[in-house]
């Protein structure tokens, strides 16, 4: 019997707003020298300033609204509870389109490209290239929670949303979209059952050896790069230093660093601007990339579900797990024999040569953006929006 889905309307208890009011005004502060620049982590100095803001001019019932604007729904798959936002297309054949976020995202970072994909008539577009767009919670993110069970990473993932999209919601075929573990997750979703996708639209096309680091090494050397992707790779070697610390933490000891994640709100807040601030195209400057209410909306996503210390230990089960068992694929010769496109957003933390992606995907895009960074829904979601519009359109 196939699970049915049940409606959700978000609405935080005034108690666990206060709480974190209370958190939020009794805060023991460390000291913090010489570190205006960020040099060793996010600085008291915004740190506190950002605190202000947060308790004198942030409502989060505001946010609450906005998100209630669309329908969401929870779903017990597998045992693992799925939160998802769902909306359908007006168009005369959306194609629906499933849009996987990564860490530290939440599922509202696909928020404003909401609209222009289901509507696109009164967004700039086309009415035939309307899109049925399901958004999910990752299990262990925010509202899909909590969870209960073990060893749910990138590649369950993708077996629960794909039974998510055909059999709960009876979509035969969709489309993939993803970045961060996102990606990775619309990447197996390619691998193993790509006769039921569309397309897959991803920021980086990661081989399985990368899959959970993607750092350059002896099978990805200069010579894999071409001479107009030199920067790419020296960039990602440069941004090496910006993923050891999180991506040590949290595929060996995540519980750890959960205790304070899921206890204070500053200590999660400070884990996750940084990684904010340093995977993004903002010149050091956070709020050149994201408005303060952008990224409270994030913080608090996680704070008010309990979700710090569960999204991190994602990490882990991913890095931990193996792959599922490919589905027959529509062509042996491709790694990912559905329709690929690859979207390179210029200030990310990783930039893996197009190469690779020729060699095992059949690839009908490469597309290098002209600003953005590593939250791309969130940095630059009218360019990816068109993307998707130009890649899909000859698919339908």
């Amino acid at each position: 019997m196939t699970e049915q889905p049940e409606r959700f309307t978000i609405a935080v208890p005034q108690e666990a707003l206060d709480d974190l009011r209370a958190r939020l005004t009794q805060i023991r502060w460390p000291n913090d020298v010489g570190n205006e620049d960020w040099t060793y982590g996010t600085p008291r100095s915004y740190l506190e300033s950002f605190v202000e803001y947060w308790l004198d001019h942030y409502d989060w019932r505001d946010h609450e609204a906005a998100m209630n604007r669309f329908e969401h729904y929870r779903i017990i798959l597998d045992g693992n509870p799925i939160h998802f936002l769902h909306r359908r297309g007006r168009g005369p054949n959306p194609i629906p389109l499933l849009l996987t976020h990564g860490w530290p995202e939440t599922f509202w970072d696909f928020s404003r490209m909401i609209d222009p994909l289901t509507d696109p008539a009164n967004h700039g577009g086309q009415e035939a290239d309307a899109f049925d767009v399901v958004v999910p919670s990752l299990p262990g993110f925010g509202f899909s929670s909590p969870l209960s069970k073990t060893g749910v990473g990138a590649a369950a993932t993708a077996g629960l949303l794909r039974h998510l999209m055909r059999d709960v919601l009876g979509y035969e075929r969709f489309g993939a979209v993803g970045e961060d573990f996102g990606a990775i997750i619309s990447q197996r979703l390619g691998q193993n059952h790509s006769d039921d996708l569309i397309g897959v639209h991803l920021n980086r096309y990661q081989r399985d050896r990368q899959m959970m680091g993607g750092v350059p090494g002896d099978e990805e050397r200069l010579t894999d790069y071409s001479p107009d992707e030199i920067d790419d790779y020296q960039r990602t070697l440069a941004t090496m230093k910006l993923r050891v610390s999180h991506f040590t933490v949290h595929t060996t000891d995540p519980q750890s660093l959960a205790y304070g994640l899921d206890d204070s709100p500053v200590a999660l807040a400070a884990w996750l601007l940084e990684r904010r601030r340093s995977w993004s195209d903002c010149d050091g400057d956070i709020e050149k990339a994201f408005t303060r209410d952008e990224l409270i909306t994030t913080i608090m996503l996680y704070w008010l579900t309990n979700t710090g210390g569960s999204s991190i230990r994602f990490y882990w089960e991913t890095a931990h797990e193996p792959p599922p068992p490919p589905s027959p694929p529509r062509s042996a010769s491709k790694v990912i024999a559905a329709p690929t496109a690859i979207t390179v957003l210029p200030a990310d933390l990783l930039a893996l040569p197009r190469k690779h992606a020729e060699e095992d995907t059949d690839l009908r895009s490469w597309k290098r953006m002209p600003r953005g960074g590593h939250f791309g829904a969130s940095e630059i979601p009218e360019l990816l929006v068109d993307d998707l519009r130009e890649f899909f359109r000859p698919l339908r």
